[in-house]
């Protein structure tokens, strides 16, 4: 038991250390200092919580693509999540973008980004897409960008707004530590792949 703790615990500073010193990744905050990208990759999560409440983490992240798009700082936007019996991520983000102002025929949806490493890895594979702008909040973006370098994407993030000081806040940051853990042993070890590739999707680009 204690071996594998040990085990566990090296893995942990060495995944830990993997992300503290990467240089290369650039997140921004501000709309007017992002450079301009083709397209926004949007990584999804549920709109409501327990008892319908409001998910913020969603609800920041709509504002944060739609503030891409007026800002004429992207030209497409790719909708990624999770589908299933009871929810249907991708489809919400893409009917709430709309209601932002965002046309339709500029948002692509993927139905296979079941976790941030498939999302990640369809956005090349599937879309084509490379140079592209990722939005999420911060504590997020650091794994995506991870992972999006370590798949040879030319990458860059576009923090949505945080929700501290809140209980899940607290447990997103808990649950961000083992996924953090998860993508390095993904990559460096297990030789992952995403649960569905298939063929190319064509993404619309506004002229």
């Amino acid at each position: 038991m204690n071996k594998l703790k040990t085990l566990f615990l090296t893995i942990l500073i060495f995944s830990s250390l993997a992300f503290a010193n990467d240089n290369n990744y650039k997140i921004y905050t501000n709309i007017k200092d992002i450079p301009a990208k083709k397209a926004a990759l949007v990584l999804g999560t549920s709109k409501y919580i327990s008892k319908g409440k409001e998910n913020y983490y969603y609800t920041y992240r709509i504002k944060a693509v739609a503030q891409l798009w007026k800002a004429k700082k992207i030209k497409a936007i790719v909708v990624s999540g999770d589908k299933s019996k009871y929810y249907d991520e991708v489809t919400t983000m893409f009917k709430d973008l709309i209601k932002a102002g965002v046309p339709a025929r500029y948002i692509t949806r993927d139905f296979g980004g079941f976790r941030t490493f498939d999302s990640i890895v369809r956005a090349k594979e599937i879309f084509d897409l490379d140079d592209y702008i990722i939005v999420s909040q911060n504590f997020h973006l650091d794994r995506a960008l991870y992972i999006a370098k370590e798949k040879n994407q030319r990458a860059i993030g576009f923090a949505a707004k945080e929700v501290k000081g809140t209980q899940s806040y607290q447990r997103m940051e808990e649950r961000e530590t083992l996924a953090m853990l998860k993508a390095y042993l993904d990559i460096n070890f297990l030789d992952t792949k995403p649960k569905v590739l298939g063929k190319k999707i064509k993404v619309n680009y506004a002229k």
